[in-house]
């Protein structure tokens, strides 16, 4: 177990919580190997010229996920604003600067009703004008195609909700090039597995953002830009460090970048094979604990990473309230585990009456707490 001490918070009185939930930004994200936080130590003891540092980390960013070109952004979300930012204004510094104006530029992105999600607000805050196609069920090929005009700056795609009401990426990169229209995707939460890191660009697409938090373990401030060499010097165009861009307010430090680069070449190296029979260790851990508990259904949901959903990347304990449950309702449930010592975070959908252990952020011995706890709760 990690100890539980901690000057900086205590001395804020801040209480130090359990994460089952997974890589949740209001939970904080991921915990950075020490390497990274080394990395990101050594890079504060000096200046450089952040330009340079950027134009090298690009590189490396660049090679690693086979990519023309990349930048280290301030989080996925700072990435699709730079995204639909180099669609609209590329790297004209009049059209950069007139952002989030985009009076006489091509301004609309189209996108699936499918992923109409909270972030992609991240679009319309560089200015663009959002243009639904599909239902929240499916999408059929000719709505992409008449949704294109002389207005159409980029098609967006984002993985993670409701894959199954999308046209498949591939799909969309063929008919969005016919006419001469980029693809942008935001996969923030498709790392791991790391094949990711690559697939989106080989299918065709022309810039991905993912987070350098996460399943990359990096700052949770930090994201991955990759993708055509054009646009993403448009993007930087439209970018801190400079003064006169949309994306200024979404700064990234040398520190950040050091710890950025360092986790990602740390992730590429990882043996995810053994990361995942961790995970699922600690998730069956949970549910054989939980399991003969009258009124629960209790289910060990093993990774399924070839679904796209990124829910589905790590394997699951899954508890579900049948019709004859007569204990706690679920949400005191939660409240319960939230008000224990240590406090406990769980994933629980909106759309079902479930809780979800998602392991990727308990550390050895932590699934013990977990189970003990819910058997307090749960248990007759």
């Amino acid at each position: 177990m990690v100890s539980q001490s901690n000057a900086f918070y205590d001395r804020l009185g801040v209480k130090r919580i359990i994460n089952a939930a997974s890589w949740i930004t209001v939970y904080g994200g991921s915990i950075m190997p020490p390497a990274v936080v080394e990395a990101m130590e050594e890079a504060s003891r000096w200046f450089i010229d952040l330009h340079e540092l950027n134009q090298k980390a690009g590189e490396v960013i660049a090679r690693l996920t086979g990519a023309e070109a990349g930048l280290v952004t301030a989080g996925s979300a700072a990435g699709m604003v730079l995204e639909a930012a180099a669609c609209m204004a590329g790297s004209d510094p009049a059209k950069a600067w007139q952002l989030p104006d985009t009076t006489g530029m091509k301004n609309e992105i189209v996108i699936h009703r499918a992923h109409r999600v909270n972030y992609d607000h991240n679009f319309r805050a560089a200015g663009a004008t959002l243009v639904e196609i599909g239902d929240s069920s499916s999408t059929r090929e000719w709505e992409l195609d008449a949704a294109i005009n002389d207005s159409t700056a980029a098609v967006a795609y984002i993985f993670g909700p409701r894959p199954s009401g999308a046209l498949p990426l591939p799909n969309v990169v063929e008919i969005a090039h016919a006419r001469d229209v980029p693809v942008i995707v935001d996969a923030a939460a498709m790392l791991p597995p790391p094949e990711n890191l690559t697939r989106y660009l080989q299918q065709g697409a022309d810039m991905v953002s993912f987070s350098g938090g996460k399943g990359v373990m990096g700052p949770q401030s930090t994201g991955i830009l990759a993708g055509r060499a054009d646009l993403i010097e448009a993007a930087y165009a439209n970018s801190a460090p400079n003064s006169e861009a949309v994306g200024r307010a979404a700064k990234v430090c040398k520190e950040e970048i050091a710890g950025l680069i360092t986790a990602l070449e740390m992730f590429v190296d990882t043996d995810f094979e053994a990361v995942q029979a961790g995970w699922r260790a600690k998730c069956a851990h949970v549910a054989e604990r939980l399991d003969g508990i009258p009124g629960l259904r209790v289910e060990l949901l093993e990774a399924e990473p070839e679904t796209e959903d990124a829910w589905s990347n790590f394997a699951r304990a899954r508890i579900g309230f049948t019709r004859d449950w007569t204990g706690q309702s679920r949400d005191r449930v939660i409240q319960m585990l939230e008000d224990g010592e240590p406090g406990i975070r769980v994933n629980s959908p909106s759309f079902e009456q479930t809780i979800n252990i998602c392991p990727v952020n308990l550390r050895d011995g932590e699934e013990e707490i977990v189970a003990k706890r819910l058997m307090e709760i749960l248990a007759p």
